[in-house]
């Protein structure tokens, strides 16, 4: 039986605000809950809700640890007595509430995923949030269908790069705004039909000329917010993740949602329970997971620090210069 340390490296949130506040410390190692598992985390992914839980504005919900980080790899080392379904020596990836910037992180059984056949773990844990968010997001809020088309925002994000294969490989027509054109590049190289590129071209008037969207995934919000409406069809949906912009704009005119029949949705995963995104887990592994074994869906890294250099992937984070998920390897 493997003896547990009884502290581990993690990094925490010493002080709200610049990316400087995120330091390496040591804490007790956790102990997993009776329906839970404790993960030896090998990487963990680096997310926009990291940057914002450090610079106070997300914070994890009741219970949760402190410590940030969302989808995480490694190695089970110890379970919780309720948990049948899962082995100690067992590779899964995970869904957390938070923790994921450690050595060690609890997870709930019910949110672990098996590791794709022939990815590694860095890529497994690539994989984990941006799946959560497209599906929920686009699929069971959104109801992408065949043949529609979808106007990802932010197409060279870890978000957007998943959104572009997901629905491409579910029949969608994809239409995706970046910042330069070498984002748009690899946007088109993975699958989206029309790239717009947001510093030259008004993604309106392309929609407009595109037959508009049927759905549109946001993470800008503020000045974007009437202008998606203005780019949907018929009975098109919105479908918002975050605000990169403020989320209060001051003129929004609803009327042309009542006209078009539009809807108006978003959601966020942390505060969800776990029998939630056990509900989403099971959709995944389902629906999701043989496209990544079979090929059609691949992760794409960008660049994995240390657990020490949290700091410097947070301000690679805030830049926009990545194209793709950045990591943690936190081994």
């Amino acid at each position: 039986m493997t003896v547990l340390p009884a502290k581990m490296k993690a990094v925490e949130i010493k002080d709200f605000g610049p990316p400087e506040g995120l330091q390496l410390t040591e804490r007790v190692t956790p102990i997993p809950g009776e329906d839970e598992v404790l993960i030896k985390v090998a990487f963990a992914g680096v997310n926009r809700p990291d940057v914002m839980q450090r610079l106070g504005g997300y914070p994890p919900p009741p219970g949760a640890s402190d410590i940030p980080g969302l989808e995480i790899a490694g190695e089970i080392v110890s379970k919780g007595n309720k948990v049948g379904n899962l082995d100690i020596g067992e590779n899964v990836c995970a869904l957390v509430s938070g923790g994921g910037y450690a050595e060690y992180c609890t997870a709930p059984a019910l949110q672990c995923l098996p590791i794709p056949k022939g990815f590694s773990l860095e890529e497994a844990a690539s994989i984990v949030e941006t799946s959560y968010t497209v599906w929920t997001n686009v699929f069971t809020r959104g109801r992408l269908q065949s043949g529609e088309t979808i106007l990802i925002h932010g197409g060279s994000s870890g978000i957007g790069t998943t959104a572009i294969q997901l629905t491409k490989a579910f029949g969608a027509k994809v239409v995706v705004t970046a910042g330069s054109e070498a984002k748009c590049k690899v946007c088109r190289e993975l699958g989206a039909d029309r790239t717009i590129n947001y510093n030259e071209e008004d993604f309106v008037e392309v929609m407009k000329s595109e037959g508009r969207a049927d759905v549109i995934l946001d993470m800008v919000g503020g000045p974007y917010m009437q202008r998606n409406l203005d780019s949907l069809n018929v009975e098109g949906r919105l479908c918002q993740i975050a605000f990169l912009q403020p989320p209060v704009v001051e003129k929004f005119n609803f009327l042309k949602m009542l006209t078009m029949r539009l809807t108006l949705t978003g959601s966020t995963l942390r505060p969800r329970t776990v029998e939630q995104k056990a509900e989403i887990a099971a959709d995944l592994n389902e629906y999701v997971w043989p496209l990544y074994e079979q090929g059609k869906i691949k992760p794409v890294l960008y660049k994995t620090f240390s657990l020490e250099n949290a700091c410097e992937a947070h301000i690679l984070m805030e830049s926009s210069k990545h194209i793709g998920k950045i990591m943690l390897n936190c081994a």
